[in-house]
Order: structure tokens, then sequence, then C-alpha cells
């Protein structure tokens, strides 16, 4: 994987205050709404949606472009399908 901070986003959301499974349900929304090839870079806190949303994202066909430690949480950045 890349370094996130090679990819500019295209879109940025925050979803370090929702708990499972509405981290996913965020995040698949989000990308719904944008261009195939764009990039959404998503900040999460916790293990179980560190596991999940990647996954998740990864199952509807999306590119995790990389996944980052920043403090508490993560920034995952990914390539809308």
């Amino acid at each position: 994987m890349s370094n996130p901070s090679d990819h500019t986003p295209d879109q940025v959301i925050d979803i370090t205050g929702e708990v499972c499974p509405m981290t996913f349900v965020r995040t698949k929304l989000r990308l719904e709404r944008m261009r195939a090839g764009e990039v959404l870079s998503v900040r999460l806190r916790g293990d179980e949606p560190l596991r999940n949303v990647p996954r998740a994202a990864r199952d509807e066909g999306h590119v995790i472009l990389g996944i980052v430690a920043e403090g508490d949480d993560h920034i995952v950045t990914i390539r809308r399908a």
C-alpha cells in the first residue's frame, strides 16, 4: 500500500464519533455520491471500524490506497471503483 498522503483526496469524512455499523454506512453513502476514480479520505477511531471499513470497501470493489495511524485515529484512503 502506498502512503495516503501521496493521494490528494477529492472528499474527506470524519467518522470518529460513529460506531459500527454506522462507520461503513456513512463511508458507503459518501462513496456512492462520488465518481469512479475519486479518492475519499476517512478518519476513523477504534479497532472495529479499522477492521470493518477497509474490508467492506474492498468487498464493494473499491481500492484501499493506504491506512495511516494519526494519534488515536487512523486515516483510510479509498479510491472509488
